[in-house]
């Protein structure tokens, strides 16, 4: 399995978030990264590179899930940060306002050009801070993103997107739950456009793909499946229901299993399996999995209970869906125990396949 890595993900180094009313330290930090290289390189399952993508191909794939004037946003976000005043070179950019989605409270069809107010239009938390590294970031993890479709398309039965920040809360023009473009839909839509007809996303994260979710709702080529904790009481709290089972031409291709806190690898494995039935089922040519570590049992902002040798047994699952499969990195924040568990995951599904 080949992993494509990004180059440029300690550039985004956020200082604080905002968590349950306070400001803390990022829990979303370089080193989750470097723990999975680490034992990448101690327990290696095939090539390490970073990714080769031009930036016209880069682009136009991002273009194929973002809207434009969303990625005109993140690339001129910073400038315009510190040309408020100064001194905000020194700090994160987190949001202050948004606009409600009732019907007549407020418009999102129109962009302010106050720079406060269009942070609150495509951000949805104040828990994503942005910096000056974000965008370039956020761009080379898209790259690995199309570097792991792209090899999966020219016959490899797996690769892994290796990259930070994660990506599967971003939508088509909103950024939040540490992610500002979605990796996972992009490597989906790479795998659509490089002739695969049906493409299937199983996410694995603690926290509801809300993102992808949103990015797919209404299409039929593309079925979007989820294994989560119950939004009741789980963050991202206004998606991942049950009853979301996709709109228009996608009626019945978004498949959500939320799961109660402090649900064990049982429960767990035999909602996975539930995923992995509807997958086949839809007829799947190839498979994105956004590879959330997060539902370990040590892990600080989660609530399931899965052991590090489980990870083994998740991997050996996926692999029995048969299909070729792009591995993106998601989240996980026991920082320490992510690279083990990621590397399980996937030593399972190379011994599996």
């Amino acid at each position: 399995m080949k992993t494509f890595h990004n180059p440029h993900q300690a550039l985004h180094q956020g200082q604080q978030e905002m968590f349950r009313g306070r400001l803390v330290p990022c829990h979303e930090v370089p080193a989750r990264l470097d723990f999975v290289l680490n034992e990448l390189q101690r327990r290696p399952l095939g090539a390490l590179e970073i990714p080769m993508v031009a930036d016209t191909e880069l682009e136009a794939a991002i273009a194929r899930v973002h809207t434009q004037r969303y990625t005109d946003f993140l690339a001129s976000a910073w400038d315009h940060w510190v040309a408020m005043d100064p001194a905000n070179a020194q700090r994160d950019v987190l949001p202050s306002v948004w606009p409600l989605s009732n019907q007549h409270a407020f418009r999102a069809d129109v962009l302010p050009t106050n720079f406060a107010a269009r942070l609150g239009l495509f951000a949805f938390d104040a828990g994503s801070p942005l910096m000056a590294g974000t965008w370039m970031a956020a761009r080379g993890g898209a790259a690995c993103a199309v570097a792991a479709a792209r090899e999966v398309l020219g016959g490899a039965r797996s690769a892994f997107a290796l990259t930070r920040p994660p990506g599967h809360h971003a939508g088509p023009d909103f950024l939040g739950g540490y992610c500002f473009l979605n990796n996972a839909a992009i490597a989906a839509q790479a795998l659509v456009d490089g002739g695969e007809s049906r493409v299937a996303v199983l996410d694995v994260d603690y926290h509801h793909g809300n993102g992808t979710q949103t990015i797919f709702y209404e299409r039929a080529d593309v079925l979007t499946v989820s294994v989560h904790g119950d939004p009741m009481t789980e963050y991202p709290f206004f998606l991942g229901h049950a009853d979301e089972r996709g709109a228009g031409p996608g009626t019945g291709f978004n498949l959500n299993l939320p799961l109660p806190r402090g649900t064990g690898f049982a429960a767990w494995r035999a909602a996975l399996d539930q995923g992995l039935q509807a997958v086949k089922d839809f007829g799947a040519g190839a498979l994105v999995v956004p590879m959330g570590l997060d539902t370990f049992e040590g892990d600080p902002i989660s609530g399931f209970t899965l052991k590090t040798e489980d990870y083994l047994a998740v991997g050996e699952a996926l692999a029995s869906a048969g299909l070729p499969t792009v591995f993106t990195f998601e989240g996980g924040y026991a920082v320490d125990a992510v690279g083990v568990n990621a590397v399980n995951l996937l030593e399972g599904f190379e011994r599996a396949a």
